[in-house]
């Protein structure tokens, strides 16, 4: 019925096979004939990215009947999607990735197809000139300009970031017709009281642009939702591809081996240095971007450095007694994907109790701490290392928290696109 009806109000005008540009549909959701006869022949654009996903597609059974949903994923510019496939083939992507940026690639597989963001070859001077305007702006603006005929081909546009929503929602503020656009924040809300007002007035003029707000955590929620009383803003849960689990086993507390990783900006190393002070029985390496070598200076028990691949990660997760994720107060759920990818290693947590974290994993699951608190964070470390078999049995605890609350990235893209249909059902 929502088919016909979709058909019933579109007047598709074609040249040579395509939409005359600026005569795009205005009900999302449509397909002109030849690009229905070029789906159902299986040409895909973008296919050195996409080629395997669409196979593992074909063996996963039956395509959803729905109209394809045409999907521009926009992600900064270090983000490109046939970059990221090349480090993931080498092994040089770190982490518990795929072959497409945070898994956005899945949707396909859900009845759409996509598009991702391209990063564009500059010459120093232009580089110079956007990275200039992206300071100035907080967002940037010149790489979402570059996807033009992306964005216009597309019905909805996904955004990893308050940095690239806003740079969308600024690159499509004069088109009269534009697709439906879902605004991903992480640490807007966070700084939000210590914007100034020029910026403050700008943001919530964009923001007017976006369909729907996501956030990752109830905190954020809840801030965006007083500062945006009139906006749609739902809580989407962030996960990482959760297919691959290693059951818990139990791990020799003495030695304690602390593992800690992340560059997210509310990362407390110092907390962590702290607690690890006059306690020999323990050791630590943070493998971090961020992360300030000094803090090793004076403590024989505690290094930092980063992984460079895969495998380099993987070998300290096997070493690992604990996963430790240290946080600063902040509202989006920071230090989540390294959780994630310590449950999935069988690793039991100590994270501090911030962000939103516990509603993912619940103390019987991780062993939270205040922000903070050296002594505390210290007095959890320590624990571990005196029953291991607890730790254990905490972690399995966590895995199936993790299945049984479909925390992962299949459940996240899906609900990124049962949130694109609804908007264009509207």
């Amino acid at each position: 019925m929502m088919h016909c009806k979709i058909h019933a109000r579109v007047r598709l005008r074609m040249v040579r096979g395509r939409f005359l540009q600026g005569e795009r549909p205005p009900i999302p959701g449509a397909l002109d004939p030849a690009r229905r006869g070029r789906l159902q022949a299986g040409v895909q654009v973008q296919a050195d990215v996409r080629e395997p996903l669409r196979a593992e597609s074909d063996r996963a059974g039956t395509p959803s009947l729905a109209p394809s949903l045409r999907v521009f994923v926009h992600l900064a510019t270090d983000k490109d999607a046939a970059a990221w496939r090349r480090a993931w083939q080498a092994g040089t992507l770190v982490g518990v990735n795929e072959e497409t940026p945070y898994g956005y690639g899945r949707a396909e597989r859900m009845g759409c197809t996509l598009a991702f963001s391209r990063a564009f070859p500059e010459k120093p001077a232009v580089r110079f000139l956007r990275l200039g305007l992206r300071v100035l702006a907080g967002f940037d603006l010149l790489h979402a300009l570059r996807q033009g005929r992306a964005l216009r081909e597309a019905d909805v546009v996904w955004t990893h970031t308050e940095s690239q929503f806003l740079a969308v929602a600024a690159a499509l503020a004069f088109r009269a017709q534009r697709p439906q656009l879902i605004g991903q924040s992480v640490w807007l809300f966070d700084r939000w009281e210590r914007l100034g007002p020029l910026h403050r007035m700008l943001y919530r003029r964009l923001i007017r642009d976006v369909d729907v707000l996501t956030v990752h955590s109830t905190e954020n929620l809840a801030v965006a939702r007083a500062l945006f009383p009139g906006k749609r803003v739902l809580h989407v849960p962030f996960g990482i591809p959760s297919e691959r689990i290693t059951p818990p086993v139990r791990r020799p507390g003495r030695p304690l081996r602390v593992l800690a990783l992340g560059s997210d900006r509310h990362r407390d190393w110092a907390c962590l240095a702290a607690a690890l002070d006059g306690v020999p029985e323990a050791s630590a390496i943070i493998l971090s971007g961020t992360a300030p070598r000094r803090l090793a200076r004076g403590r024989p028990n505690l290094r930092v450095g980063r992984a460079r691949s895969q495998a380099e990660l993987a070998a300290h997760f096997a070493e690992a007694s604990v996963v430790c994720v240290p946080l600063k107060p902040n509202r989006h759920a920071s230090g989540i994907t390294v959780i994630q990818e310590a449950v999935l290693a069988g690793l039991p947590v100590v994270a501090t109790a911030t962000g939103g974290l516990e509603g993912y994993f619940g103390p019987d699951a991780v062993r939270y701490v205040p922000p903070g608190d050296p002594a505390a964070l210290r007095a959890a470390l320590l624990e571990i290392a005196a029953d291991p078999e607890a730790a254990r049995a905490r972690a399995e605890r966590a895995q199936a928290r993790m299945i049984e609350a479909g925390i992962g990235a299949e459940t996240y893209i899906r609900r990124h696109v049962e949130i694109s249909r609804e908007m264009l059902d509207r």
